[in-house]
């Protein structure tokens, strides 16, 4: 499986440039995390971009999913690195992985995973996506 985690709601960069998480961001996220755990999802594997808002969100998937899996930074998850980056590293990897990032990148990743005849896929903000890989393709 392949869990796609858009970061929750982040203070604007004029406030802090950091952009952590709001308090109602914060809340969100762990109520997306209990609601993704209560799914059965367990990633093994837990990367995000290594930006704040990607790392507090990430933190609450841990805790809630897997605490006992491999968390870290991963390159290829910033907002404009080119899809195909990421997808290289997943394509081979047979654990469970958890890709925690923001827009546009995840959005244009879901486009090139999941193709179906074509059709566009618009990723949900502040959310997440689940990709089964079966037959050579991401359903």
């Amino acid at each position: 499986m392949l869990f796609l985690v858009h970061h929750a709601e982040a203070v604007d960069a004029q406030i802090d440039p950091q952009r952590p998480l709001t308090s109602a961001g914060n809340t969100h996220a762990q109520r997306t995390a209990a609601a993704v755990a209560g799914r059965g999802a367990k990633p093994a594997v837990i990367w995000h971009s290594g930006k704040l808002r990607a790392r507090q969100t990430a933190e609450a998937m841990w805790r809630a999913c897997n605490p006992l899996a491999e968390f870290a930074a991963a390159r290829g998850l910033q907002p404009d690195d080119p899809p195909q980056w990421i997808a290289d590293v997943i394509i081979g990897e047979e654990r469970d992985v958890m890709l925690v990032g923001h827009m546009p990148h995840l959005g244009r990743l879901l486009v090139l995973l999941h193709r179906d005849g074509g059709a566009a896929r618009e990723f949900p903000l502040h959310a997440c996506v689940a990709l089964e890989q079966r037959n050579g393709g991401w359903t």
